[in-house]
């Protein structure tokens, strides 16, 4: 068990695009490779973690990325949409958790909930009114994790996985 007062939370920084790229490829695989087809699983990642799109979420001043860092090694990373950077949601009045994802090695050793301490503190300091996110539905851990934490489902999105199409499920936390 690792102690949580060495993980750091820092901001990701525009030279860090290639960390950056490298731990979401590899958190996105761990979580999910083993269920879906090797084939859609190329295709998201490589359009989604691809140079260039980091680049362009990076310089987005409405969206925040942030690392996980124990002993300067990167084990996990968050990222927060506001405004129009949203993903769906385009209310001024709330924040997205588009992603947290901690290295696979150090699951429940609760950096997640540092992660999510971040985006929480994110959200407080804007004044937004509600927190919300999409979680795959065949994420149980995921989903856990959210509702332990006091989010409810109100709805479901479809997501676009190279070509299947999955549903995931839209959670909220109010804060107001």
């Amino acid at each position: 068990m690792i102690n949580l007062e060495n993980v750091v939370i820092q901001r990701v920084k525009l030279d860090e695009l290639s960390q950056l790229r490298e731990i979401g490829k590899r958190t996105f695989l761990e979580s999910f490779g083993d269920q879906n087809k090797k084939e859609d699983m190329d295709a998201y990642l490589e359009k989604s973690f691809a140079e260039n799109q980091l680049m362009s979420e990076l310089s987005d001043d409405s969206s925040e990325f942030y690392f996980a860092k124990l002993d300067g090694q990167i084990i996990g990373y968050l990222k927060v949409n506001y405004e129009n950077s949203q993903t769906e949601i385009k209310d001024s009045d709330s924040l997205e958790i588009e992603r947290i994802y901690v290295i696979k090695e150090f699951h429940g050793q609760k950096v997640g909930q540092l992660l999510y301490k971040k985006a929480l503190d994110i959200a407080v300091s804007k004044n937004m009114k509600f927190l919300w996110l999409g979680v795959w539905e065949k994420n149980p851990r995921a989903i856990r994790f959210y509702e332990k934490n006091g989010f409810v489902t109100f709805d479901k999105h479809t997501f676009l996985l190279g070509s299947d199409m999955q549903t995931d499920l839209m959670m909220k936390l109010n804060l107001a």
